[in-house]
């Protein structure tokens, strides 16, 4: 019988770890060139393996909270509430000023003026991380686990529902058509929505948060059930099993209810959270089973400063565009480097890794100075 254990595994540090870098990658593709076809989204419905990488990252999120919550049963209400209360406005806030910043912009004319707070995205990723954290640590806290469990499942079931019976009829599932574009214009507004899909649409809107919260929960159980049973190969298989389970539910959903990521259909949730307790098996039998260690270190720099990092990856060419803005640093390297050493999509890609590889420089410092941003 295995013994439980308390202690923080380095695979489930590995996957997050991997999580932030893979979403560095895609999020940051060289100009000149579309990038390679998967590291792209899916148009609409589909899934690609770029659309495994945030909700890994919300899986991760999960992950961690089933070694943190362990520290709310010593606290009073009082402290528990102002703990998760306090780190889901810190990271909602934090996403929200990435998007803000650098609070000004240039004129046709060359003239500085104030970025107006009329126009800025409220919603995004950051925002739903902060979201999803939040409701998820006050789920897994207060309600027993087989309410957590049911109430997960209402998630999903009330979630496809809302979707059939509040879009443009016969248009349910349409960028135009869906309830929670509908719901984001009604509170947000136009202008405070994502832009970047040609109309006003938010991949990260208020509705499709609901389902992204069992991202974060089956996350949570994963890491839960870890710690109970340790790294043995009965968790592992088990892990196999019930992530295999998940993604051949999300097969059969799919024929009613496609997976799509920018929506966040429930039949998306059930595969990339399927997905995701197979790498967890899968990494905990490479590193705790087989021992196989020497190539962890990279990911786990990602790990120990996964939000300061991000927020790295999400500024760094703001900042210097802000210091040459007449020379459009990121179109320039990339026209000038490596779109001429490595025409097409692959210079694309060389700069989406060196890019990548900057970020975890700045990891590796913090890490060498002992330095560990926690919000």
């Amino acid at each position: 019988m295995t013994t439980p254990t308390t202690e923080r595994f380095l695979s489930l540090d590995v996957f997050r770890g991997m999580a932030l870098c893979f979403m560095i990658i895609v999020n940051t593709p060289g100009s000149g060139s579309l990038p390679f076809d998967m590291l792209e989204h899916a148009p609409w419905h589909g899934f690609t393996p770029t659309d495994l990488v945030f909700p890994s990252f919300l899986f991760a999120v999960g992950n961690a909270m089933s070694f943190s919550m362990k520290k709310f049963e010593t606290m009073d209400n009082a402290k528990v509430l102002l703990r998760i209360f306090k780190r889901t406005f810190l990271i909602f806030l934090i996403g929200y000023l990435m998007y803000w910043f650098p609070f000004f912009s240039y004129d046709a004319q060359g003239h500085m003026m104030a970025r107006p707070i009329s126009h800025t995205r409220i919603f995004g990723v950051l925002q739903r991380i902060a979201l999803c954290f939040g409701i998820a640590s006050l789920m897994v806290h207060y309600l027993s686990k087989r309410v957590v469990i049911w109430t997960s499942i209402l998630f999903l079931l009330g979630y496809w529902a809302i979707l059939l019976f509040y879009g443009s009829p016969g248009d349910e599932l349409s960028m135009t058509g869906n309830a929670g574009l509908f719901l984001d214009k009604y509170i947000l507004g136009d202008l405070h929505l994502y832009h970047g899909e040609g109309i006003p649409f938010d991949p990260e809107g208020i509705l499709s948060t609901v389902p992204s919260i069992v991202n974060v929960i089956v996350g949570y159980f994963a890491g839960k059930f870890i710690i109970e049973n340790g790294k043995g190969y009965e968790s592992i298989a088990k892990l196999l099993l019930v992530g295999a389970l998940f993604v051949v539910i999300a097969v059969f959903w799919n024929s009613v209810l496609p997976i799509n990521k920018k929506i966040w259909t429930s039949s998306f949730v059930m595969v990339t959270t399927g997905i995701d307790m197979v790498i967890t098996g899968a990494l905990l039998y490479i590193i705790e089973i087989r021992k196989s260690v020497s190539w962890t270190r990279f990911f786990v720099i990602f790990g120990k400063n996964p939000l300061f990092i991000y927020i790295v990856a999400g500024m760094l060419m703001e900042i210097i565009d802000l210091i040459f803005p007449q020379a459009h640093f990121y179109h320039w390297v990339n026209a000038n480097f490596y779109q001429v050493i490595a025409p097409g999509r692959i210079g694309s890609l060389l700069f989406a890794l060196s890019f990548m590889l900057v970020c975890w420089l700045v990891g590796y410092i913090l890490d060498k100075k002992k330095i560990y941003i926690r919000v």
